[in-house]
């Protein structure tokens, strides 16, 4: 392919990216150019995400990170395990999921607050190849169009008992409002979480508050509650029942793609805000799991009490709506906690959706576009993620919740733990893995079995052990089966092959530094050769085509994604 062929190619890009650079420059575009070139600033979708464009403070990020957690799934979650389980097995499960998040988020999320760049480029240089990580980038979106289908049928009951709007209209309704909210991605995302955290806290907390110094009683019928929705289910605490409600739980272990999609703006770390650096990574990363937690228990909490109390509500009382509305009574005319319970589900809802859609759609986005080497838009798979989740609305996946949860949590337990493997034993402990990341084409082999072919054995193997191919017995621990051994693969598979599918390249032909004196990514920028525009140093590659003069040139990370030919892509060193 000519240089100018491959100009065609990546037209669409160029444009956008020209826009974004002639704005920071001063220059203000106008009309759809200009929605294009914020559409393409805002998302970095196959990009380092640069220094020139992460303005914002630790605490910004952080509070933006955790305004994405601000769903009502988890309330629903801790009912269904609960009433499934008892509250016995439930608190267990709750602990043991969220040990496992701690421990496996870590890792992940200061890579991409050290190096800024999301999951998806994380996974490629942890064990998967460019091409492998592919796969995980499917399983995570799979993740998004079920939990925002969740917090939209979640959405859709509140406006069907507060404004009689029939299911399937909400349903719809719930997933078009959340289009428009995330096209200008990062920014207003930033501003929508910030604005709105502090009314959902008030209007979540203080209810629970007021029912707990109100009737202290309900703590009591909370802890022995024994399952069922009569609360005479009789489930003893049982390894077995602690691990059927974690698996539940542990669906969410890849809630931290979407938090790393936020962490992934945090400012280069530095000895002034080191302290506040490392909090907001914690908080907003592997934190996330402490709210997560408390939420599940609080759900459980608010179901047993509507299972005491109200006997006509029994067969709701794992719907958040009516958990909240039912509190808002015990201290408000009912108009008037209709009116709180309906508010209060939307804001959840909305706060949690804009993530889900963000996040999918870039996750869509990047694999379409590695596969296809053709860039089409975060926006149309924005649309296609919110499509897929309208359908599962329409059949009622909240009936089949915890089976449906049950299932995914085998695939995103294979593919989190996996890549925590890797960054902790291989990169850490063996020093087998490279220790810097790396995401570019041409660095990377396309495959690299030791986290390809773990997440697929561990998927795969825990997917029978609980379709009971293996026996009943062990059905219940296949989340275990999972952990275990996307735990234990990636360094078996790294030590038999020597680390040798990690890097096609360790030279990337650039003779200047990768980070700066902090180790921070340097801002120092490049001039690509096919785009003509400047890009900083972290995101370039030296190209294999030389220039008019036989001068070394430079290509981004993006332009070479979009390269059919490859004739940009540097051969492989041996």
């Amino acid at each position: 392919m000519s240089k100018e062929s491959m100009r065609d190619e990546v037209e669409h890009v160029n444009r956008d990216i020209g826009e974004i650079e002639s704005a920071e420059a001063g220059i203000i575009a106008t009309g759809p150019q200009a929605a294009a070139a914020r559409e393409s600033l805002e998302d970095y979708t196959l990009r380092f995400a640069p220094r020139s464009y992460r303005k914002w403070g630790p605490g910004v990020v952080a509070i933006s990170a955790l305004g994405g957690i601000a769903y009502l799934a988890d309330f629903a979650i801790g009912a269904n395990i609960g009433i499934a389980n008892g509250t016995g097995n439930a608190l267990w499960g709750i602990l043991f999921f969220a040990v496992v998040i701690m421990l496996t988020g870590y890792p992940l999320s200061y890579y991409a607050a050290r190096f800024n760049i999301d999951l998806d480029l994380i996974t490629r240089g942890s064990g998967f190849g460019y091409y492998g990580s592919v796969l995980t980038n499917v399983i995570f979106a799979s993740f998004t169009f079920i939990f925002f289908a969740l917090e939209g049928s979640i959405m859709a009951q509140g406006l069907k008992l507060g404004l009689n709007i029939p299911l399937w209209l909400g349903y719809l309704l719930s997933s078009v409002l959340i289009i428009p909210l995330v096209i200008y991605g990062m920014n207003t995302l930033a501003k929508l979480q910030v604005w709105t955290t502090p009314l959902w806290l008030i209007m979540m907390v203080a209810p629970f508050l007021y029912l707990v110094i109100k009737h202290p009683d309900a703590i009591g019928d909370f802890l022995s509650f024994s399952g069922g929705t009569d609360g005479q289910a009789g489930h003893g605490v049982s390894f077995a029942g602690t691990m059927l409600a974690a698996g539940v739980c542990l669906s969410l272990i890849a809630q931290i793609a979407e938090q790393i999609d936020y962490l992934r703006f945090m400012p280069p770390k530095t000895p002034e805000n080191s302290r506040k650096w490392w909090t907001a990574v914690l908080t907003a990363g592997p934190g996330w799991v402490i709210f997560g937690a408390i939420k599940q228990i609080v759900g459980l909490f608010l179901a047993v009490y509507l299972i005491m109390n109200f006997a006509e509500q029994a067969g709701v009382a794992n719907e958040p709506v009516h958990q909240f509305l039912a509190i808002y009574e015990e201290f408000m005319p009912h108009w008037l906690a209709l009116t709180l319970a309906v508010i209060l589900v939307v804001i959840s809802q909305v706060k949690i959706n804009v993530t889900n859609a963000y996040s999918g759609s870039l996750a869509w986005t990047n694999s379409f576009t590695r596969v296809t080497k053709t860039y089409p838009g975060r926006l149309v798979f924005l649309v296609f993620n919110v499509a897929i989740a309208i359908v599962l609305m329409e059949a009622n996946m909240f009936s089949f919740l915890n089976e449906l949860l049950n299932f995914y949590a085998n695939l995103a337990i294979a593919w989190i733990v996996t890549v925590a493997s890797d960054i902790a034993i291989n990169k850490y402990l063996l020093k087998i893995s490279p220790k810097e990341p790396e995401f570019r084409r041409g660095m990377l082999y396309n495959f690299n079995p030791v986290g390809f072919v773990s997440v697929i054995v561990a998927g795969a193997a825990s997917i029978m052990v609980y379709f009971h191919v293996f026996g009943d017995a062990i059905q219940p621990y296949s989340p275990l089966v999972a952990l275990i051994l996307a735990l234990v693969l990636p360094p078996i598979i790294a030590l038999a092959t020597k680390g040798k599918y990690y890097l096609r390249r360790t030279d990337d032909g650039i003779d200047l530094p990768m980070y700066d004196e902090h180790g921070n990514p340097t801002d120092v920028k490049l001039m690509c050769c096919v785009t003509g525009i400047e890009f900083e140093r972290p995101d370039m590659i030296a190209s294999a085509v030389p220039g008019p003069n036989g001068e070394k040139q430079y290509i981004s990370s993006l332009a070479l994604s979009c390269d059919k030919s490859g004739e940009h892509v540097l051969p492989a060193q041996e």
